[in-house]
């Protein structure tokens, strides 16, 4: 295995989960703030999870995200 490529590879793809990842949370907390369900005071929970196909692998990542 070429360690040097895995390496960058790695990286692209967790770039892109954290991009995309933070756009969907403020698109979400956007949401919820214009629909009411959110008052702009409170701490909300996320969990990301991580499969990798064929391998047999599940990784959760559990957080809270405040925005006061």
């Amino acid at each position: 295995m070429d360690e040097d490529r895995f390496n960058m590879e790695m990286r692209k793809f967790l770039k892109k989960v954290g991009v995309t990842s933070q756009r969907a949370i403020e698109e979400a907390v956007r949401e919820g703030l214009d629909s009411g369900k959110l008052e702009g005071k409170e701490t909300v929970k996320a969990r990301v999870v991580l499969t990798i196909e064929g391998l047999d692998v599940t990784h959760e990542v559990d957080g809270d995200i405040g925005f006061r």
